[in-house]
């Protein structure tokens, strides 16, 4: 598994796909959290990364598709698939391999994000007045979202050899299982069912850990959303692998 990681890694950041990717990513958190004025942090009067937070969920649904669609299509369109389960790797290392390099690349993409809680914590009027807890929590939502886009993105892969229709097939689904049962929970006829149709949507459990709430309910439910997917992506490899 770690020889599949490394192999991901230095294949993603070979690539000029990588750095754009996230070159684009850390371009528009910079413009929504200083410039936009809807969204700016010059406009709040206080200092926080509430608009940092709000935004990124968005943003990932384009970025990880944006990793995750070449791990398994690319494998598939050049041939080297077939090659790649003849080696004496079960189809959970490959899977894992691929997940843990995905969500590595991920989880360098917030590091670098970093600078803006320097900025906000160095130019308040009080320096220091930022709510350190609520941006760590906040970040630990957004690995825990990201592990649930990466497993997402990587079960499309898996599923042909096209990058583009992986990468759109992606950005629906984060969107749907992300923003979709918190609408669906506000029809008529299903508002009897309003809590539990949201509590199966992600944005609930995102919300509740930024908000600095660490609830075991919402670790489990992003941990079982995660194996899911990767469930799925191993159930498709060992239907077609050959």
């Amino acid at each position: 598994m770690l020889s599949i990681l490394i192999k991901e890694i230095s294949s993603f950041f070979s690539s000029l796909t990588a750095y754009i990717s996230m070159a684009v990513f850390l371009l528009l958190t910079g413009l929504f959290l200083w410039v936009f004025p809807d969204s700016s942090i010059l406009d709040y009067g206080y200092a926080g990364l509430d608009s940092f937070f709000n935004i990124v969920p968005y943003l990932f649904m384009f970025l990880i598709p944006a990793i995750t669609m070449r791990t398994l299509a690319e494998e598939r369109r050049d041939g080297t698939f077939e090659l790649l389960v003849t080696r004496p790797l079960s189809d959970w290392q490959i899977v894992f391999g691929k997940f843990l390099a995905c969500l590595l690349v991920v989880v360098i993409t917030l590091i670098s994000t970093g600078i803006y809680y320097i900025s906000v914590y160095q130019l308040g009027v009080t320096k220091g007045n930022i709510d350190t807890g609520a941006v760590i929590g906040s970040y630990l939502g957004l690995i825990l979202l990201g592990a649930a886009f990466t497993s997402i993105g990587l079960f499309t892969s898996s599923l042909g050899k096209n990058q583009i229709i992986a990468f759109i097939l992606a950005v629906f689904l984060c969107f749907f299982t992300f923003s979709a049962f918190d609408s669906i929970s506000r029809i008529i006829s299903l508002q009897d069912f309003e809590s539990f149709i949201n509590y199966l949507g992600i944005v609930e459990h995102y919300q509740s850990i930024s908000r600095g709430v660490l609830d075991s309910r919402d670790f489990v439910y992003f941990l079982s959303f995660s194996a899911l997917f990767l469930l799925l992506t191993k159930t498709v490899l060992g239907a077609r692998k050959w």
